[in-house]
């Protein structure tokens, strides 16, 4: 079980302040990788820290866990937080993230292929062709830094 889920037990749903990370990884030709996640929307890999985790282990960790690819070099691009980006999630629980969020030019090896429990499918987008169901904030992340 990892850190969320037994913060979870002791605080039940109220709110809380979570740190994760989002990667964008851009390769060779100048394309983003993107994950299709459960929900059916499209996003850079990235999640949740856990303890004793730096934000740039929970990069490449997820990176890694969520698109087979590993990744050198992080830029960091911007921070995001506040209570613009709650969530509230169906089981009621809430959170306020903090995301830090980094670019990745340098990929190092592995094979692209999704978890099929975060990540549906993984693939590579032209910056010009980004699928329609991309996620909002996201697609305002690529078109700022990008």
């Amino acid at each position: 079980m990892g850190y969320v889920e037994d913060l979870r037990k002791v605080v039940g749903n109220q709110p809380v302040i979570l740190v994760g990370v989002a990667v964008g990884v851009v390769n060779e030709n100048g394309e983003i990788l993107l994950q299709k996640r459960s929900d059916g929307r499209w996003g850079v890999p990235g999640g949740f820290m856990e303890l004793g985790e730096s934000a740039e282990e929970a990069g490449r960790r997820e990176v890694f866990e969520e698109t087979g690819l590993e990744i050198g070099e992080m830029e960091l691009v911007n921070v995001m937080s506040g209570e613009q980006y709650l969530v509230r999630l169906p089981n009621g629980d809430e959170f306020f993230p903090v995301t830090i969020v980094y670019l990745s030019k340098e990929i190092k090896v592995g094979e692209l292929k999704p978890d099929g429990v975060e990540s549906l499918e993984v693939n590579f987008f032209s910056m010009k062709e980004l699928p329609d169901e991309l996620n909002p904030l996201i697609k305002n992340l690529i078109h700022q830094y990008l």
